[in-house]
């Protein structure tokens, strides 16, 4: 099993969340049935969950309801732990690259902020 976690800024502000709590109700409900899914499969389909082409450590959770797609950026941070860093809605094929380099940029805040075992 994973932990989907959210990352937060130096100043607590959690992206995610904001995101989160902009989306219609229904949608909303459909995201968190693929969190979980993401969480309890040991397997995950690629349909919800695949590392992004071109990038080292950046994997994308994907959700679609109706005629929606939303996508949520994050990293491993650890072999069950996945924090994501962003979320936004997708309204074209390719991730734009602005939103990867948000994802890498606050992977490196994450890294650099956290607590060293």
């Amino acid at each position: 099993m994973r932990s989907v976690e959210f990352y937060r800024t130096e100043s607590n502000r959690c992206p995610v969340e904001q995101f989160l709590d902009s989306l219609p109700d229904k949608h909303a409900q459909k995201v968190a049935w693929v969190l979980r899914l993401v969480e309890r499969l040991e397997r995950v389909p690629k349909q919800y969950l695949k590392k992004l082409v071109g990038t080292d450590q950046i994997w994308e959770i994907r959700a679609h309801i109706g005629g929606s797609s939303y996508r949520f950026l994050g990293f491993f941070d650890g072999p069950v732990i996945l924090i994501l860093t962003s979320a936004f809605s997708k309204k074209q094929q390719k991730t734009p690259v602005r939103e990867i380099e948000l994802a890498e940029a606050r992977r490196q805040d994450y890294l650099h902020r956290r607590p060293q075992p």
